[in-house]
């Protein structure tokens, strides 16, 4: 019961804080991924980590999907849509609530999106990492090389 009335609170309060910049916001299997698009991508990091009524103080994992596999699954909701996307897993420690952070890279053949590293310095290794084995470019990361 309390974990119901947490999510709720945090779907709440996510929605009220970022209002038009949520793509999309979904609850599955007791967890929310929240969607924005390439262009708020930057900005909503850092609202969901300096936002008092937020507070995602950590980052705990970043990683590259390519979505190209889910087009011949069956996976319907994905086959028209973009084939990259970079998935971040947060934890505020203040609010004990966890979240999925979902961005989609506008362009298959040079997926880019911004660089969340001055968010979240932890962000440095993972963001190599999905340039490395994915081939997505983080725009404005300091050292962004193969590992």
């Amino acid at each position: 019961m309390t974990t119901t009335v947490s999510i709720d609170t945090l779907q709440n309060t996510l929605r009220r804080v970022l209002g038009e910049r949520i793509q999309q916001l979904d609850l599955a299997l007791g967890e929310l991924t929240l969607t924005v698009t390439a262009d708020d991508y930057a900005q909503v990091a850092l609202q969901l980590r300096d936002h008092p009524e937020l507070s995602f103080e950590q980052l705990m994992d970043l990683c590259g999907m390519d979505f190209s596999s889910y087009k011949d699954g069956g996976a319907s909701r994905f086959t028209d849509g973009p084939r990259y996307a970079v998935v971040s897993h947060l934890l505020s420690l203040t609010h004990n609530w966890r979240l999925r952070l979902r961005v989609f890279a506008a362009n298959d053949d040079l997926p880019q999106v911004s660089t969340i590293t001055p968010v979240w310095n932890s962000a440095n290794w993972f963001e190599r990492e999905a340039f490395d084995l994915f081939g997505i470019v983080f725009e404005g990361h300091n050292d962004l090389r193969r590992i």
